[in-house]
């Protein structure tokens, strides 16, 4: 571990702090968390720690889909071909064919749990997005498919007695003892500090948008699974590869509120600030290529008419449809005197999914004994360099599901023995205070400037010290809010990126070396694992 990263957040002795003991412990409450809480056996104990409020994730804001073989002219070899092309070479096979082929029961059994999914004439409504050969992209409620998804999950686990949601409830670290990973230390403003003690333990906390100036994620996404599994020594790979959505709405005093990928593949034209249709210059697929060609076209283009932004259009549509289709969308944009049957909707890029994050094998298993991961957290090899469209909740509900059925059975296997090891942080000498949000929104600025959609060697240089600056001074105080909390996982794990990135000497999937504008299959087609210990 670098010499500035302490072990914990906070200060803790176990005879000063609560005590709660569990049997599954899942550390995150979007559709991963949830899923793999559903699996866990009904003669155990599960508690599911979730941030803020339980629909406040990344998988409640999607909007697109869940991509699955469910027509009867799709093929699951069609779905993995398609899937391995986007993730630019580095998909792991086995992984791709493992999500692909269990992904259609996943979403059977929503169905069964009461998720409603769009419906046409009585069957399920599919559409395309870019990169899919095929129709096969279920959604519900037309542009809200995450929303519908996480209230009949929530719904579900909410009806099992033996899983308890403590909401409100910020995860500081993962306890490990001997190499093993135990529980972990979590607070809350009304209990305080508790240490949770588990057989087994499930991170599914999420993604690290927040990280960027411009992100299409909630505020809750500021990498705190990521980092502190770092920190308790676990290994992450492919952290170099960030995913910028290409259309996120760009309007000066809104969030910036993503378009989902389903406007253009239900045939919205992308045009630059004199209307001319540019997608095809960059690529014959058009509108429909994946996500990171179609996010570097944008950005060239922005380049060639400087312009901050470029429109997507879809007044050559059915104005009835595209309201029916895209009702969250039109809503949204009607705030701000949009009508997007009529008018172009202003739009850029933004950070939008972790491809990388926490090692795992097939199981969801991480480096760290009786620790797993699930979700946007980890690199399953599933996404490569690239994530193809709407394989992100369709990854979430597989690995959920195994996470949720693997620790089980270990925990099972486990006795119960309700100990509290003698771990202890001692509380750091006082400090000056700090300007945080100074040091944060520079830190998203730097990362969106030097390690966003295009990269040199240059600008990543520049990241890697100045990030390894803030964090020499900022990684060692000690904060009683979440704030503080949350900024020092955003600067450890903006580190270890911005390293990755500049490691990474070729352009592969999203990432874009400007200075090594080709891939490299002779150097670079494997992935670049990286632990705490590896910097300096």
């Amino acid at each position: 571990m670098a010499p500035h990263v302490p072990r914990y957040l906070v200060p803790f002795h176990p005879k000063s702090v609560s005590h709660y003991f569990t049997d599954v412990l899942i550390i995150g409450g979007g559709i991963a968390g949830l899923r793999a809480a559903l699996e866990v056996d009904p003669k155990l104990s599960a508690l599911i720690l979730s941030k803020e409020q339980i629909q406040e994730s990344n998988s409640n804001y999607a909007q697109g889909g869940i991509a699955g073989v469910l027509d009867e002219d799709d093929r699951y070899e069609d779905h993995v071909s398609d899937t391995i092309i986007a993730g630019g070479s580095l998909c792991d096979r086995e992984v791709v064919d493992l999500v692909v082929h269990e992904g259609p029961q996943c979403i059977r059994e929503l169905i069964e749990w009461g998720t409603n999914f769009d419906r046409i004439d009585g069957r399920l409504a599919l559409t395309r997005e870019g990169g899919h050969g095929r129709d096969r992209i279920v959604h519900a409620l037309g542009d809200s498919t995450g929303k519908e998804v996480i209230r009949s999950v929530v719904e579900m686990v909410r009806s099992l007695p033996n899983i308890q949601i403590w909401q409100n409830e910020f995860t500081q670290d993962l306890i490990t003892h001997d190499g093993v990973c135990r529980g972990a230390l979590a607070s809350d403003e009304k209990h305080g500090r508790t240490l949770i003690w588990a057989k087994q333990t499930i991170l599914a906390s999420g993604g690290v948008g927040q990280i960027y100036r411009e992100s299409t994620n909630p505020g809750v996404a500021t990498g705190d699974g990521i980092a502190m599994a770092l920190r308790a020594g676990a290994e992450t790979r492919d952290m170099e590869f960030m995913q910028f959505h290409p259309t996120v709405l760009y309007i000066a005093g809104s969030s910036r509120s993503l378009i989902s990928e389903a406007v253009r593949g239900e045939g919205g034209h992308l045009v630059d600030r004199n209307g001319y249709r540019f997608m095809t210059d960059y690529d014959p697929r058009g509108e429909l290529a994946p996500r990171d060609i179609v996010s570097q076209a944008i950005v060239s283009q922005m380049e060639k008419t400087r312009h901050p932004n470029v429109y997507l259009t879809l007044k050559h549509l059915d104005a009835d449809f595209v309201k029916r289709r895209f009702p969250g969308i039109y809503a949204s944009c009607m705030k701000f005197g949009i009508d997007i049957t009529i008018d172009r909707i202003p739009v850029r890029p933004g950070a939008h999914y972790m491809i990388g994050g926490i090692s795992v094998d097939t199981d969801g298993q991480t480096s760290i004994p009786h620790l797993w991961a699930a979700g946007e957290v980890t690199s399953t090899g599933l996404h490569g360099a690239n994530r193809l469209a709407s394989n992100s909740l369709l990854e979430g509900l597989v690995y959920g599901k195994r996470t949720g059925r693997n620790a089980s059975e270990k925990a099972l296997a486990m006795p119960d023995r309700f100990e509290a090891i003698n771990l202890q942080h001692p509380m750091a000498e006082p400090s000056e205070p700090l300007d945080l949000d100074d040091i944060r929104n520079s830190l998203k600025s730097l990362m969106w400037r030097n390690v966003g959609v295009r990269r040199d060697s240059h600008g990543l240089e520049d990241a890697v010290d100045t990030i390894e600056a803030w964090c020499r001074y900022v990684l060692p105080h000690q904060f009683d809010h979440p704030r503080g909390w949350e900024l020092q996982n955003m600067l450890l794990v903006a580190q270890v990126m911005a390293r990755a990135a500049y490691l990474r000497k070729e352009s592969r999937g999203v990432h874009l070396r400007m200075d090594f504008p080709q891939t490299d299959d002779a150097h670079w087609n494997h992935h670049l694992p990286m632990r705490l210990s590896d910097l300096p």
